[in-house]
């Protein structure tokens, strides 16, 4: 189907009745839909004794420096490696890192200003690299069959994988791959409004083991536009990447993997086909850390690296009095103007750009950030002990910004309908969009550069739909004005069970072949994707 992939009007109204194919996620629809808001997944318990929260000093993830800025752009390189490193005080734990890191080492980068970043894979598997978010051209994008191989790897793949016909490496079947062997170059040209970034393993069928193993890291863009609003800034501004993972006995991160090499088998163990969830809730790879802080507003770079939890974030002081979490970004970039929650919920890969104020928070107290979808220790996250007074020049604009597009439903050339539910693939479970599995070798949606589209989209239980290379904006959710939380121009919209949305993008920027699909990523490994086609 050249003009896309979708369903009809009348097969969308009756998808309803597929809700009953969840049986592959361990949710039946009545589970799923009981539950307020839904969890989707399966949580592995720790085999090893956790440290009692707001202990661990809050992590700041190292700021690259490139290698070279010649020739009006900045060259890093980073080193994919297996490392150890002391996660939970007093175990070591194995990690596959960026840099020897987790998360790996912060680029900071400023808008039109074009980075290239070689990436050397000594691991002992193939990977990729998608830059999350950022407007990319293909090659660069981190295609999942675009594989970089580790010295030693054969050629082509030996066999298929998962059961269900997308192999693992998919290269035999993806004429279009483009494999290199030990290195590759990704250039970003960052011609992009000023935002947080991820970036992270993007490999065919194993993209959830990856990231769980610790291939993340953060990517910051910047401009002068943003530095002018007075915003908090230098230790004032904290990047936060949340992550949940669990622990086995030997200190290694446990992960239910059909086969725990990452080399043939893909897919995970049945209890957990609908998301592998942890016990222990990581912020920039310490557990339920503790961050001091002046009485004064914080700019938090938020970032939801789970492979599949959600979270309902919530501050709330030791008196018990919630603050404010003001909103001024999405996933691209500042709002036109602030939205205040109390509530933030974020789904995988969504990020939030947030001001908390501690100026009336009493000195040595604390504020903890807590997780209202979570139950028992994975309801906690972090915590701010407010230590000291300080002064205070930051300011919150009434305005911040004037650049997000200004779409119309009537400026859409076509409007495209995709379902996102759980189903059969050749004997086995997978996670399918509008009925069919991912297939590299075919064309699902073609459009053309610059045409402005409307996708209405509609899930079974939870997922986190991600569009590469675009940002969107919400229209709806199912018939209903957007909710607080969908301001802002996004790259992430997070479904819930039963729920239909409305979205609105234009395909601009760089012609090629791109992806959408699932950020649940067990469900991405399972099929969960379809082929972009910017022509």
């Amino acid at each position: 189907m050249p003009e896309g992939r979708g369903v009809t009007r009348r097969r969308m109204l009756g998808i309803g009745g597929a809700l009953g194919l969840t049986a592959a996620s361990g949710l039946s629809a009545s589970a799923a839909l009981a539950r307020r808001p839904p969890i989707t997944g399966a949580e592995l318990r720790s085999a090893v004794t956790l440290p009692p929260p707001f202990q661990t000093p809050l992590p700041i993830p190292a700021v690259l420096k490139p290698v070279s800025t010649s020739g009006g752009g900045d060259h890093y390189r980073i080193t994919q490696r297996e490392a150890r490193a002391e996660l939970l005080p007093g175990v070591t734990t194995p990690l596959w890192t960026y840099e020897g890191s987790f998360p790996g080492p912060t680029i900071e980068s400023r808008r039109g200003r074009a980075v290239t970043v070689t990436h050397r894979n000594e691991l002992p598997v193939p990977t990729v690299v998608h830059l999350h978010g950022g407007r990319t051209p293909a090659a660069s994008d981190g295609y999942p069959t675009d594989l970089v191989l580790p010295a030693g790897w054969p050629d082509a793949p030996s066999r298929p994988g998962h059961g269900s016909g997308h192999g693992a490496p998919h290269v035999m079947h993806d004429p279009r791959a483009v494999v290199t062997r030990l290195t590759r170059d990704y250039t970003f040209p960052l011609d992009q409004r000023a935002t947080l970034l991820w970036y992270h393993d993007h490999r065919m069928d194993f993209t959830a083991p990856a990231i769980w193993r610790g291939l993340a890291g953060l990517h910051i863009v910047r401009d002068d536009a943003e530095a002018a609003l007075g915003l908090p800034a230098g230790p004032r501004e904290l990047p936060l990447m949340i992550a949940d993972r669990a622990f086995a006995a030997d200190g290694s991160l446990a992960y239910p993997s059909l086969d725990p090499t990452l080399r043939e088998r893909p897919g995970v163990h049945e209890p957990y086909l609908g998301g592998v969830l942890g016990d222990v809730i990581l912020v920039n790879g310490a557990p339920w850390p503790v961050h001091e802080a002046d009485a004064a507003r914080y700019r938090l770079r938020i970032l939801n690296a789970s492979n599949a939890r959600h979270y309902e974030l919530e501050a709330v002081t030791d008196d018990g009095r919630r603050l404010d979490l003001v909103q001024i970004g999405a996933d691209q970039g500042l709002l036109a103007t602030p939205v205040t929650h109390r509530l933030l919920p974020i789904a995988p890969a969504e990020r939030y750009d947030v001001i908390i104020d501690f100026s009336d928070v009493p000195i040595g107290s604390r504020v903890r950030l807590l997780n209202r979808l979570g139950s028992g220790r994975t309801r906690e996250v972090m915590a701010f002990r407010v230590a000291r007074r300080a002064a205070d020049d930051s300011t919150i604009p009434r305005t911040l910004a004037t650049d997000l597009p200004a779409w119309r439903r009537t400026d859409a050339v076509r409007v495209r309908d995709f379902s996102f539910r759980a189903g059969r693939l050749h004997g086995g479970h997978g996670w399918l969009i509008g009925g069919l599995p991912f297939d590299p070798a075919r064309s699902d949606v073609t459009t053309r550069l610059g045409d402005v589209e409307v996708w209405r989209l509609i899930a079974d239980v939870h997922h986190p739909i991600h569009l590469h290379l675009v940002g969107f904006q919400v229209l709806s959710r199912s018939g209903r004005p957007p909710l607080p939380h969908d301001a802002g121009l996004k790259d992430t919209i997070s479904l819930r069970p039963g729920e239909a949305a409305e979205i609105i993008t234009r395909f601009d920027g760089y012609r090629g072949r791109y992806l959408f699909h699932c950020h649940n990523a067990e469900h991405e490994d399972m099929a969960m994707m379809a082929n972009l086609e910017i022509i």
